[in-house]
């Protein structure tokens, strides 16, 4: 695979790259059943932040890209069209691709497919509840496809009210009305619900769509504070970084030194632990997003690694995980041979991954970028 490294920045892919490693590394516990301890409760949280990383980076990404069509002097609403249509030809083929491959999976297996499957197909299984354990890694991807939706929707209606004059000052408040808004949200499943389990915690709160679109937006506003503040952006990266370095420390000792139960802190566990985490994150942003390395085997590493990462994200699971327990069970495995089949899994997930991304995923991608395409929309602004 060539790798163009002159128009990316090595920080974000090795955000990119850390966040699938870490959800991959916490979904080995699969193959490891009978473990237990800090560590074990360590790789489990090293799952959620995988994916909280992933959240802020969309975010932050998408952020700059909403401000800058927003912020364009001959702006119309129909520029976020094909915004949306360049997200969805990045996410869309790939997510219904591993969703058939899911659907036949299940049918090969012999288990049945859920009641709820016609919703995975409109990003609605997990819209306001927990969603089947059916391609359970999904639960994310209508998280950031409603985000994609709500914030250029949100901007263009802003935009058509005399009261906003400045578009700058109209994405802010916009980021921060949907911030506030999923956190009140937060509020109200605290209010409403009594959490008093890890696994209630996970499939009802983090994993809703209702409660979590304000990560991404934590994202957006950093994108903001980016673009906005330019000087302080680039003076305070590194106090930046040790901030968030210290909140997300501070998180995880509460977590796993204080061993915080859910039963007894519901509030820290529905409320304040996933923004904070975000926050923490978000934190980071300043010092990575200019952080460039161009040459050597590492650069090469993490951004063979981040390029991959949808497709492993996609992949790993549901489809190399389940496939691998079924065809060669664990059981009666000892501690060597696990080590083994959970090498064999990584190997299997950067292989498929890169075939995945050689064969289907990129080649879908380049028609974003063809001139027939571009002119296409670009008839639609005018």
């Amino acid at each position: 695979m060539k790798i163009n490294h002159s128009n990316r920045i090595f920080g974000l892919d090795l955000m990119r790259a850390c966040a699938i490693l870490f959800v991959v590394i916490a979904h080995v516990l699969w193959i490891f059943p009978e473990a237990d301890g800090t560590l074990v409760s360590l790789l489990r949280l090293m799952g959620v932040t995988g994916v909280e990383i992933f959240f802020v980076l969309s975010g932050f990404l998408i952020g700059r890209i909403m401000l800058r069509i927003l912020t364009t002097e001959n702006f119309r609403t129909a520029h976020f069209g094909y915004f949306l249509v360049r997200r969805w030809f990045r996410t869309l083929p790939n997510y219904y691709l591993v969703l058939l491959i899911n659907i036949g999976i299940v049918l090969y297996i012999g288990r049945e497919l859920p009641e709820s499957l016609w919703s995975y197909f409109l990003f609605l299984q997990n819209l306001y509840f927990g969603m089947d354990i059916f391609f359970t890694e999904s639960w994310s991807l209508p998280i950031e496809e409603f985000a994609y939706i709500i914030g250029p929707t949100l901007l263009s209606l802003g935009a058509l009210l005399p009261l906003f004059r400045s578009r700058k000052k109209l994405f802010l408040i916009a980021t921060l009305a949907i911030i506030i808004f999923f956190l009140a949200t937060k509020l109200g499943y605290h209010f409403s619900t009594r959490t008093n389990s890890p696994e209630q915690w996970n499939i009802e709160l983090k994993a809703v769509v209702l409660y979590r679109i304000d990560a991404i937006y934590m994202g957006v506003l950093g994108a903001y504070l980016s673009i906005r503040y330019p000087a302080g952006w680039q003076s305070y990266k590194s106090s930046f970084l040790l901030a968030g370095g210290a909140l997300f420390c501070l998180l995880q000792f509460l977590v796993s030194g204080l061993h915080l139960s859910y039963e007894g802190n519901p509030f820290f566990w529905n409320v304040l632990y996933l923004p904070l985490g975000s926050i923490s994150i978000a934190l980071t942003l300043p010092f990575l997003s200019q952080l460039q390395w161009r040459h050597g085997p590492v650069v090469r590493m993490v951004t063979f690694v981040s390029i991959v990462s949808y497709g492993m994200y996609l992949l790993h699971y549901s489809i190399i995980l389940q496939l691998m327990r079924h065809f060669y069970p664990i059981e009666g495995l000892g501690t060597v041979q696990k080590l083994g089949y959970a090498t064999v899994y990584f190997v299997c997930t950067l292989l498929l991954s890169y075939l995945l991304y050689t064969l289907y995923e990129k080649p879908i991608m380049d028609i974003r970028d063809k001139k027939w395409m571009k002119n296409l929309f670009s008839k639609s602004k005018n």
